[in-house]
């Protein structure tokens, strides 16, 4: 099944009509539910650190300046009602302005996935946001600096395969970004089957979510992916997936599972055990990494 990235509402009807080929496959929880908030005293601290060079993807259209010019909106619907969830979901009342994550690779240069950002025309309309994410409880996350802010200049290189393949989008963006780490790549090698692994980035377009305690599956040299166990949904395509022992980018997360089973009247997560499903597919740093410059 094909799932969503961010919000699907009626009034987004049209837009996923026309742009459905952005949309990846779903995902999903195994075992325990992983996903936790910047604030958490769970959170491994690099993880915590490297979560500033994240963020999320946004519609420029939804991006709307303050009268002071200093700040800008987002939009707040949250993640229980543009979902239609059961109210026992957790991050029920967060807010989820985002369709997709994004991570930097360069003081200039972004990673999402291909099924993202699709043309240079949607390029164009595609704004990142960084630190939109609960670094403290009770965070207003209605307005972010205007600093966070970044533009789609152009793309630099994608490839969107059908299927089980490819799914990468490199991306130039409007201004250098200063003050945040370019996140290093695996350049050379395969991750070994049950090798740690780690995820950063916006699952159903809520604010930024760290998620471990997962391990790689699969991961056949002849692929160009490789299978986890991670807790992640639609919103968390384009997320890094790191290496737990090196903490280099090891691929973008793509696709997956089916987000959510009918409860009733409302929707709860999907729930799998971890050895269970078919697991969340990331495509490797090996893909794309030539369009990267080594640092």
């Amino acid at each position: 099944m094909w799932g969503i990235q961010g919000r699907v509402t009626l009034a987004a009807t049209c837009f996923l009509m026309v742009a459905s080929s952005a949309f990846g496959k779903a995902n999903v929880i195994y075992g325990e539910d992983n996903r936790r908030d910047l604030f958490d005293s769970e959170n491994n601290p690099r993880l915590v650190e490297l979560a500033r060079s994240t963020a999320i993807v946004v519609r420029k259209s939804d991006i709307t300046a303050t009268e002071s010019g200093d700040r800008f909106k987002l939009p707040t619907e949250t993640f229980g009602e543009s979902q239609n969830l059961c109210k026992d979901e957790p991050f029920y009342d967060q807010p989820t302005p985002g369709f997709c994550s994004a991570f930097l690779v360069g003081e200039d240069i972004m990673v999402t996935a291909g099924h993202c950002i699709t043309s240079q025309t949607a390029c164009e309309g595609t704004g990142f946001v960084f630190d939109f994410g609960y670094d403290f409880q009770g965070k207003d996350l209605s307005t972010v600096d205007a600093q966070d802010v970044v533009y789609c200049k152009s793309l630099i290189a994608r490839d969107q395969e059908g299927g089980l393949g490819k799914d990468f989008a490199v991306v130039k963006l409007d201004h250098p970004v200063v003050g945040r780490e370019a996140l290093k790549l695996r350049r050379n090698g395969d991750l070994s089957a049950g090798a740690g692994v780690a995820v950063i980035g916006h699952p159903s377009g809520l604010p930024t979510k760290i998620t471990d305690s997962a391990k790689v599956r699969t991961n056949a040299a002849d692929l160009p992916y490789f299978v986890t166990n991670l807790d992640t949904y639609g919103g968390n395509s384009g997320s890094a997936v790191f290496n737990t022992k090196t903490w280099e980018v090891e691929g973008i997360l793509v696709r997956g599972e089916t987000d959510f089973v009918s409860r009733g009247s409302c929707v709860a997560s999907n729930k799998c055990a971890e050895g269970a499903c078919r697991g969340e597919d990331v495509t490797k740093t090996s893909v794309f990494s030539q369009y990267v410059p080594a640092r």
